[in-house]
């Protein structure tokens, strides 16, 4: 009897609990399905054959920005590899004029120097003897004069035959001419700024600038005419020289706006223009050499710096647009045209450079058209 009792209690717990659930599954069936039927009600896009439509409810209307991309002029960037030199017109080897033992060095590396001081002082048997020629030839050409003076005077009185008279001007000539030479000869040794004796010269700096290399010592003897003894140059302003290679000579000109990005100073660019190009090509690299001409009043670009040139090639017409508007699908470029107001088409194009943040756009588009240049990646299925 306990058993039946028991059984029966069971089940009417049972039953409840399954009228319960029937109860609640009623209750919100409708709201689910009401949920659903708005979902469905509510799109984001559409589509209409191959264009996306956006509905006027959705929330990509807030979010999707469009341009025209219309035809323009544009000068396309490159770069070229580059380094520092000092200006040839602005740089001075100094080479005494005469060999002989250096006797005091007057400026050291680094040194500002004026033109006209004093770099170091020769002390030199040739401009000795130079000087020793142009004095006798002085004395001969005096002499030779009073001669000439002294035959006149007999040729005037009618006491001298003319042939004395004849050989006194010959002998005055030949005298004149080796003390003009001998001149120029102690001239082009410095020996206008001799000093102790004759043989002691002062070479001066023809230029204002810099001591950037010296090559000798107090008591050293300079035999080679031909090497130099120190080198001054003025940093004022300096050649950014760049190279450029063979395909990219017909970019590149005299004029042309150039940008300069040195390694020591990161962040920095510079604006210079091109001064010249070379008219030959070197054959070991295979480069031709681009001059830029560049201000350096607070010397802060050295002789031997690594720099990168950015030059802009003559101008075409052609379209530019965002890089934000192009969207990849596997390895073609799309964007996303507005054919109709709020109504977009894929479109394939074809890139060509990158100007900062935009690209040329060289097939695919046409002038005029609008594009999607914001979030088009969430058209994109």
């Amino acid at each position: 009897m306990k058993n039946r009792i028991s059984t029966t209690r069971n089940l009417v717990v049972l039953l409840g609990a399954a009228a319960l659930i029937a109860v609640a599954v009623r209750g919100v069936m409708p709201l689910m399905a009401g949920e659903v039927k708005s979902s469905v009600a509510s799109p984001i896009l559409t589509h209409e054959g191959q264009a996306i439509v956006i509905p006027a409810e959705s929330a990509l209307r807030d979010t999707l920005k469009t341009a025209v991309i219309e035809q323009r002029d544009i000068a396309l960037p490159f770069s070229l590899p580059a380094s520092v030199e000092a200006d040839p017109a602005r740089l001075a080897r100094i080479l005494p004029p005469t060999t002989g033992r250096i006797v005091a060095i007057q400026k050291r590396l680094g040194d500002d120097v004026k033109a006209g001081d004093v770099l170091f002082e020769v002390e030199s048997s040739d401009l000795a003897q130079a000087i020793s020629d142009d004095r006798k030839a002085q004395a001969a050409l005096a002499l030779t004069r009073r001669s000439l003076e002294r035959q006149r005077s007999l040729d005037q009185a009618n006491i001298s035959a003319r042939r004395d008279l004849e050989q006194a001007q010959s002998d005055y000539e030949q005298a004149d001419s080796e003390a003009a030479r001998s001149r120029a000869r102690v001239a082009a040794l410095g020996g206008a700024r001799a000093s102790g004796g004759g043989s002691r010269l002062a070479v001066r700096s023809p230029v204002s600038g810099h001591v950037i290399e010296l090559n000798a010592a107090v008591g050293s003897f300079w035999n080679d005419a031909t090497a130099s003894v120190m080198t001054v140059a003025d940093l004022s302003s300096v050649y950014v020289t760049a190279s450029a290679q063979e395909k990219d000579l017909s970019r590149v000109y005299a004029g042309q706006d150039a940008e300069l990005a040195l390694d020591a100073y990161p962040g920095q660019i510079l604006q210079a223009k091109v001064r010249s190009v070379a008219q030959v090509l070197d054959p070991d690299t295979r480069t031709v050499k681009v001059r830029i001409l560049a201000a350096n009043k607070d010397e802060r670009l050295k002789p031997g710096m690594f720099a990168q040139v950015t030059l802009r090639e003559h101008a075409h017409v052609g379209m530019l647009m965002p890089m934000s508007a192009v969207v990849q699908t596997g390895f073609a470029n799309r964007v996303f045209v507005e054919v109709a107001p709020w109504k977009f088409e894929a479109r394939k194009v074809s890139l060509g450079a990158q100007v900062g943040n935009d690209v040329e756009v060289t097939e695919g588009l046409t002038s005029g058209a609008r594009v999607v240049v914001k979030d088009g990646v969430l058209l994109n299925d």
